[in-house]
């Protein structure tokens, strides 16, 4: 351990406001970054979660070496763990297309009140480490996250006038390197300009497209009458 924070392990009215000042400082910054990404909990509750932890480490702390009572250091602690995670539960919301958003929050917000106990146990080496870890994690890592997530399926409705039709957008898919998953004949129908035909496509890209350029793409194309994505 280092040394320069020896003399802030003890609990007097000094190292009590130098543990709520790192943990408001810790929590803030975390908070700030989640409040740019637009992400439910920001600034203020990433602050209460780090003091709050803080204060419960530090009182279980006071109680045990101060006042020299019979009570487990670490329970008050646990309750903060558990606690975190109803609070965790609020920032979690499924989206319409059944995607989950809010993990990294809700983890945010757990590890911010795990950052707390330990600073308000004196462990600022930890604290401090796990601080910068995760504001690491938040910012920097979850760019290097969107090159190395696996595109979802798409789901294109199209229709066309003659079999060759679909064999151009079947060849413009293959050179795109996105693989079609199924394919149902959902209409066959008549116009101005006679028989037409409409399918409907499941489609699996190998790499990230751009939707709405792959759907004027495939609407732009000779014997295509017209093309659309349609919801998950």
């Amino acid at each position: 351990m280092l040394p320069i924070f020896n003399g802030l392990r003890d609990i007097n009215m000094w190292t009590v406001l130098f543990r709520m000042v790192v943990a408001f400082i810790c929590g803030s910054v975390i908070g700030i970054e989640r409040t740019y990404s637009n992400k439910p909990a920001g600034f203020r509750t990433h602050i209460l979660v780090t003091i709050g932890a803080t204060i419960a480490s530090m009182t279980g702390m006071y109680l045990y070496l101060v006042l020299k009572l019979p009570t487990d250091i670490s329970r008050m602690g646990t309750q903060v763990i558990a606690g975190l995670g109803f609070i965790g539960t609020g920032t979690i919301i499924v989206t319409r297309e059944k995607t989950v958003s809010g993990l990294t929050t809700a983890a945010g917000l757990w590890v911010a009140g795990i950052i707390g106990l330990a600073i308000g146990a004196g462990f600022y080496e930890g604290a401090i480490i796990t601080f910068l870890i995760t504001l690491f994690v938040e910012t920097t890592v979850s760019e290097l996250g969107r090159f190395i997530t696996k595109p979802g399926r798409l789901k294109i409705a199209l229709s066309y006038y003659y079999r060759h039709d679909l064999g151009q957008v079947m060849s413009y898919l293959k050179e795109k390197q996105i693989n079609i998953v199924n394919l149902q004949i959902t209409g066959n129908n008549e116009d101005i300009e006679g028989k037409f035909y409409s399918v409907l496509m499941t489609l699996n890209p190998r790499h990230p497209v751009d939707e709405n350029e792959l759907v004027t793409a495939l609407s732009s194309m000779d014997g295509i009458i017209s093309a659309g994505k349609l919801d998950k």
